[in-house]
């Protein structure tokens, strides 16, 4: 019975998002305000300090593993030294062995969830190391909205649901080439084969 109910809630949702959207672009456009999008996944993929962030992250990621793998392998190995001495232990010896394996299973659970877990130190370190890379993306895009006199400025990347994105109001290139990093990847990238008409929705030119 609850399904029909949430998807009901869903198509509400999309309406609603739709609605408001096409209010934003109306009175964007009744009011002559200039409006863009960039997409700041391709351009941390060209930054050098986020693919050196990267590389730091899984450094991290990797030791973290690691330990949490030795944790769990000494936990295996008081269970097979419990399984075979069991016979000969008395009750009161059982239950501290188990307790202790108890234990140790609830600290590599707890340590598992403060590294890996929602807000944990990995994700606080991945927050840490791509600060530098978007403080360079903010400023450059603070620059480009400053010289092209834009409004509202969105970003493909983010959560922020963007149904169709007309290529003439990408401003991508020019936060690029603010920060100084090769456009090229990015035209190709739009560019159609050899032989191959552009999609009609498509452009390559940028936005004035």
């Amino acid at each position: 019975m609850d399904r029909p109910l949430n998807l009901h809630k869903m198509r509400m949702k999309k309406g609603l998002f739709l609605l408001l959207l096409c209010s934003l672009f109306g009175a964007s456009t009744a009011s002559a305000q200039k409006f863009g999008y960039i997409d700041t996944e391709f351009i941390l993929s060209k930054t050098p300090e986020y693919q050196k962030s990267l590389s730091e992250i899984d450094k991290f990621a990797d030791k973290w593993s690691k330990e949490i793998l030795d944790k769990n392998a000494e936990i295996e190995k008081l269970q097979r030294a419990y399984q075979a001495e069991e016979i000969l232990l008395t009750d009161d010896m059982k239950r501290e062995r188990q307790r202790i394996i108890s234990d140790k299973e609830r600290e590599v659970r707890e340590y598992n969830n403060k590294i890996f877990g929602y807000e944990g130190q990995l994700f606080l370190k991945k927050k840490e190391l791509i600060k530098i890379p978007m403080d360079r993306i903010n400023r450059a895009l603070e620059k480009v909205i400053a010289q092209k006199k834009l409004d509202f400025i969105f970003d493909k990347a983010s959560d922020f649901v963007m149904l169709y994105t007309n290529p003439k109001h990408d401003y991508t290139d020019y936060v690029m080439e603010e920060m100084g990093l090769d456009t090229e990847a990015k035209q190709k990238s739009t560019t159609p084969a050899a032989g191959q008409a552009a999609p009609a929705t498509q452009s390559t030119a940028k936005p004035k």
